[in-house]
């Protein structure tokens, strides 16, 4: 995986932005399909996995239930 790709959930990140979850989207999808920039034939399937994985990655951070691994974290 991608190691650049930052944890977007509580505790490690408190607030995260639409553009925090794009960031992440658009990484993600470079390290898959291996471009960091598609052509043009390949520019509009591109960017509809970006905005897939990004509806993906806040449907996943809306549901989680960090409640435990904050608190934890919070006892050690």
């Amino acid at each position: 995986m991608c190691r650049s790709i930052k944890t977007l959930r509580p505790p490690y990140q408190e607030e995260v932005t639409a553009d925090d979850i794009e960031a992440a989207s658009v990484q993600y999808v470079r390290k898959i399909s291996g471009f960091r920039k598609p052509s043009k034939a390949n520019e509009q399937v591109f960017n509809l996995a970006v905005r897939q994985v990004a509806k993906a990655s806040q449907k996943l951070l809306d549901t989680l239930d960090v409640h435990a691994a904050v608190t934890g974290a919070s006892k050690n």
